[in-house]
């Protein structure tokens, strides 16, 4: 069945269509029916059913035979080591991790922070905790000190999991002052810590408190798996939240492990020893979603990847890694890949590897810019996937699925809506907009399963953050357009569409002008005050390495294209050349962080920023055109 027959299956029957792939997983007891809605607009799924998380990823791929398959592959350029797990083994380290704390008195409902670097150990704290019916926070490492005591007390854990250190291309980065701090500040306190020590720091321990990774486990009895019900919490991840307190997305159990499962076969095609990898952080929802569970849920081989798409040693990396592995589905952010293109804009270090392995690389995370996607088709010669999802639903919105046979690819959308996902474009006031019209993009209620059906202790920010502007529907906060294909198109954050002289413009769509341009790498647009019209335009410009015409130039060049491709009405006429923009650890660009700068507004150092030292170049940079007066 194609993808028109497989949705058309769903709109019919959707109970059916989600109780059908739920037969896909072992379940202690089967769910009698899929959708719970009797507290609607807040739904629930597989609400009676019994199973655990860890069950499916590890101990049913062994029971079938296949101990010996590599579960993860670990390949970390910062430290230069290789190691490769199999299912088998990984049975008995999360066995082992589990029974370590369950004697610690971690029990089913339980909360534990996990706060660890790109390592096996940070996946298989997640499956010990799932192992038990814990439920696991992943606070990206490194975060810092107040942001990860925020946490803290939000969730309020009753153990800690941590390793000593991270490790950056050219530093380490200490991990367990930055928990020490964390925990002073917080006014709840964990019973206790582990600490995995790693060999390039080690950190010192608090008596009475802090316990050993490895003599933490020692003789310990190994632990069974625990039974939950299919609304138990499976996780809660941490997201930014527009009044600067972290919104926690609950994961419920049975929902996220049936679409992850769903998913891995048709939109990524991969199955049992199939490598995937995607290239991300645990941290995110990419790292929860598709490095540790759906691989290992479908018995696919996991990557975990410690290094850097560039300076790792070089931007040839992420080929090297495809053709070690064998990598056959290949997820990343498109900021990655503009990073490998600004260094090696000809693609000359892709033809030192043969990626042959890879059936196709998707995209996910910040908009695909079409110059970004022809660069990486044409020199990988792969279809190239832009897929949209959120945090706040854990897998694709809207995807390609190459598993039940690839579409037709148009540059610049991420295509057509899952299953499970009814996509309305709206307008002001909630009234569906003619195809090519930009507007809200909104998903009619219920959302399927493993999207979140609240948030952490916080059921009314839940309904006024997601639920009240449009009532019946989810609010993504993205802006875009369906086109009469039914291929969606997203533009930019809601926050991000700019009103010139009473046009509503995309800042995306002036960013696919602006990439375009052969010797911009990366770009941003802005829209910044204007006493006359209310919002002008304002183009950030990343330039490709070894151009050297002067920057003037390519940006008098930027304008006339501007004003050829979207017309005067853009007003654009303003851009600077900065070496680098201002991102999120996980490649977002701090659109609405510049704006506030180069306003002369109040501002907040975002928890999430890669570098913080960027904000001062992009102020300086803000400055020169008369900007950022405070």
């Amino acid at each position: 069945m194609g993808y028109s027959d497989i949705y058309a299956k769903w709109q019919a029957d959707p109970e059916g269509f989600w109780m059908d792939a739920a037969g896909a997983i072992d379940w202690v007891q089967r769910p009698t029916r899929a959708l719970n809605d009797s507290r609607a607009p807040l739904y629930e799924w597989f609400t009676d059913g019994m199973v655990n998380t860890c069950w499916n990823a590890v101990d049913r791929h062994v029971l079938a035979g296949r101990g010996a398959q590599p579960a993860i592959i670990h390949d970390s350029p910062v430290t230069g080591t290789k190691h490769v797990i199999t299912y088998a083994e990984l049975l008995d380290r999360v066995s082992r991790l589990a029974g370590a704390l369950k004697a610690k008195g971690i029990t089913k409902g339980d909360r534990v922070i996990i706060y660890m670097p790109m390592v096996p150990e940070a996946l298989e704290a997640m499956l010990a905790c799932a192992r038990l019916g814990a439920i696991h926070s992943v606070v990206f490492g490194g975060f810092a000190a107040a942001e990860l005591s925020v946490r803290i007390d939000d969730c309020k854990p009753k153990a800690i999991i941590a390793a000593s250190c991270g490790i950056e291309p050219s530093r380490v980065v200490h991990y367990k002052p930055l928990l020490d701090g964390a925990i002073e500040m917080a006014t709840h306190k964990p019973d206790f810590c582990v600490i995995l020590q790693r060999e390039q720091e080690v950190a010192n321990l608090i008596d009475g408190r802090d316990l050993a990774w490895h003599s933490f486990q020692y003789g310990v009895e190994p632990a069974d798996c625990v039974p939950v019900e299919g609304n138990h919490p499976a996780y809660i991840l941490y997201t930014s939240g527009t009044t600067g307190a972290p919104k926690g997305v609950v994961r419920p159990t049975g929902g996220h492990l049936v679409a992850l499962n769903w998913t891995m076969r048709a939109i990524y095609n991969c199955g049992v020893g199939d490598v995937f990898w995607a290239a991300s952080d645990v941290g995110w929802v990419v790292g929860h979603s598709y490095i540790c569970y759906a691989p290992l849920i479908a018995g696919s081989t996991t990557l975990v990847f410690e290094g850097k798409p560039v300076g790792t040693p070089d931007a040839g990396t992420f080929w090297r890694v495809i053709e070690e592995h064998k990598v056959k589905s290949f997820f990343t952010a498109p900021t990655a890949l503009r990073a490998i293109k600004r260094d090696d804009p000809e693609g000359l270090l892709i033809k030192d590897y043969d990626t042959s392995s890879m059936q196709a690389l998707f995209l996910a995370g910040e908009r695909a810019d079409p110059d970004t996607v022809d660069w990486a088709g044409r020199h990988l010669n792969v279809p190239v996937i832009d897929h949209w999802w959120q945090t706040e639903t854990g897998f694709a919105i809207a995807a390609n699925p190459l598993g039940l046979g690839l579409m037709p690819i148009k540059v610049g959308s991420p295509s057509v809506p899952m299953p499970g996902f009814d996509v309305r474009v709206l307008d002001e006031g909630g009234h569906e907009v003619s195809p090519g019209t930009l507007g809200a993009i909104a998903i009619k209620l219920p959302l399927p399963p493993g999207t979140l059906p609240t948030l952490w202790n916080a059921e009314d920010r839940f309904k006024k953050s997601y639920l009240s502007h449009f009532p019946g529907y989810y609010e993504t906060g993205d802006a875009g357009y369906v086109d009469a294909d039914g291929y969606l198109y997203i533009m930019a954050r809601t926050d991000d569409v700019i009103n010139v002289a009473g046009h509503r413009l995309s800042t995306g769509a002036m960013e696919e002008v602006l990439a375009g341009h052969k010797d911009v790498a990366e770009c941003a647009v802005i829209g910044v005050a204007d006493a006359l019209k209310g919002q002008s335009p304002l183009g950030l410009l990343c330039l490709n390495k070894g151009v050297d015409r002067t920057p003037a130039d390519v940006v008098a060049e930027c304008v006339r294209l501007m004003r050829e491709k979207i017309g005067p009405v853009a007003d654009f006429k303003r851009a600077v050349v900065v070496d680098r923009l201002p991102k999120t650890r996980s490649g977002k660009i701090l659109r609405a962080t510049m704006v506030n700068i180069a306003d002369g507004k109040p501002w907040k150092m975002p928890a999430t920023i890669d570098d913080p030292a960027i904000l001062d170049e992009i102020t300086i940079a803000l400055q020169s055109l008369g900007l950022a007066k405070s």
